[in-house]
């Protein structure tokens, strides 16, 4: 896919992993905004609505599931990181023609690979999104440049709300504080730019971290690893 592809809001009948083997894509559900940065996987249950906007040309793979085959398995949408086992299970079983998927060798290493999917560790790539189009509209110049440094106070008079009544609406619909969720922005932001391969201290800047030490402190901190190191981890 072209850097700029975008498909609007749309579903499948059968669940969906999305497999990003290079470049970056976001995906917007009603949860929020997933990002799916090279080598990770986004999982898409059945029938839930997602919109795609390819970032940088992306190579991709596809893998379709039978709902009931996979019943359970998370029912939200969430990224993955795939294993060496489960990236070599994928090569193996997309080797087969299609007509072959369900039986034989085919159908057993499909199962083996629903039973991976039930293993792979969750990566924190999502920003949950505030169900009310007031804290949307509120937080609406944040999610297009996360390096803002709007108040609590700034976002709570947009919503027309006072700040503990913002706060306390803002944690009902997101599951984060709005401290915590302008964190997850700008590490978000941060994942998306390390994989255009832009150096750590331009993004430091970029995002309006206090330098690189703190930048790669607080990468650090969410995601176990360096930003340096992000992409290169053993899987």
């Amino acid at each position: 896919m072209d850097r700029g592809v975008e498909f609007d809001l749309h579903g499948h009948r059968r669940a969906q992993l999305f497999h990003i083997v290079s470049g970056s894509v976001t995906v917007e559900t009603n949860r929020g905004t997933f990002i799916v940065p090279p080598e990770r996987a986004l999982w898409i249950p059945s029938n839930v609505l997602h919109a795609v906007q390819y970032l940088q040309r992306s190579s991709l793979r596809y893998l379709f599931f039978r709902p009931e085959a996979v019943a359970h398995l998370p029912s939200q949408p969430s990224v993955i990181r795939l294993s060496p086992l489960l990236r070599e299970l994928i090569l193996a079983f997309l080797d087969y023609p299609p007509e072959e998927a369900g039986q034989g060798p085919a159908g057993r290493l499909a199962q083996v690979i629903i039973d991976q999917l039930a293993t792979v560790p969750v990566a924190p790539l999502h920003l949950p999104m505030p169900s009310s189009e007031r804290l949307r509209r509120a937080i609406g110049e944040l999610i297009a440049d996360p390096a803002r440094t709007d108040s609590l106070a700034d976002v709570a008079q947009r919503a027309a709300l006072s700040e503990r009544s913002f706060e306390r609406h803002f944690l009902a619909e997101t599951g984060l504080s709005y401290r915590a969720w302008r964190r997850q922005a700008r590490l978000m932001k941060a994942v998306e730019l390390l994989s255009f391969g832009i150096p750590i201290a331009e993004i430091s800047d970029r995002l309006g971290y206090e330098g690189p030490s703190a930048f790669v402190a607080g990468f650090r901190k969410a995601f176990g690893v360096t930003p340096g190191r992000y992409f290169s981890e053993p899987k």
